[in-house]
């Protein structure tokens, strides 16, 4: 299967893209209009030309309903990252046809001159884990792939070479490292800075959406159960 990689905006969920066809009329107009319906379209149209039967996208393939759904959801998605043969990351703030090597304040002016996806929490995990990740400008063109860019990613996240190419599998690294590549990063809700490194270090935990900063702290015991590495005390 193939899954999709993005910055949310104005998105399709699980029960309007399961009921599309039950609305009224007006109504599926309105949704077949919006960015996230045509973001469904054209990343489906790209897993079949590229030969795959399945697709995951994250807003219409977890009924955030229900609470149970969403916590198994999150704490399996850096393995279903992981497991998916090509991720496809879409730049919805890049028009060229060329992937964008140098910082551009003008055209990036809130994301540190870089493409918005490169400054969310989650797409950190979703960049790490798969084995490919091809990259898309806002009109579907192809830019390039995460093996060929690897040096301009490197100096874009922080991240080494190494993990961009093959994983976090066999690498010694250390937990304020791991930390040091999100720490730039934003969330839209406060506990997905915590929620969205979980894959990362290997650990799970409840999602408590209402906890704020203490979804963090929780963060922190989870991952001194699990490693020696005293370099947490830093974060």
């Amino acid at each position: 299967y193939a899954i999709l990689s993005h910055r949310w905006g104005a998105e399709v969920s699980y029960k309007e893209m399961t009921g599309l066809m039950k609305m009224a009329e007006r109504k599926r107009d309105e949704v077949r209009q919006r960015a996230g319906y045509q973001k469904i379209i054209k990343s489906c149209k790209q897993a079949m030309k590229d030969g795959y039967e399945w697709l995951w996208i994250d807003t219409c393939c977890i009924d955030k309903r229900s609470s149970s759904e969403l916590s198994e959801a999150i704490n399996s998605m850096y393995r279903w990252y992981q497991n998916a043969q090509v991720c496809y990351a879409y730049l919805n703030d890049v028009s060229e046809s060329t992937f964008p090597t140098k910082q551009d304040d003008n055209k990036f002016n809130k994301s540190n001159g870089w493409p918005e996806w490169f400054v969310r929490g989650w797409t950190l995990q979703e960049l790490i884990a798969p084995k490919q990740v091809k990259f898309f400008n806002k009109d579907w063109v192809h830019i390039g792939d995460k093996q060929r860019f690897a040096p301009t990613l490197e100096r874009t996240t922080g991240i080494p070479r190494g993990v961009l190419m093959t994983g976090l599998a066999g690498k010694r690294l250390s937990v304020a490292q791991i930390m040091s590549w999100a720490a730039e990063r934003k969330t839209t809700r406060v506990e997905d800075r915590a929620y969205s490194l979980m894959g990362l270090f290997g650990v799970n935990m409840p999602m408590l959406y209402g906890e704020g900063k203490k979804a963090f702290q929780r963060l922190q015991l989870e991952i001194i159960r699990e490693f020696t590495d005293q370099s947490i005390f830093a974060w």
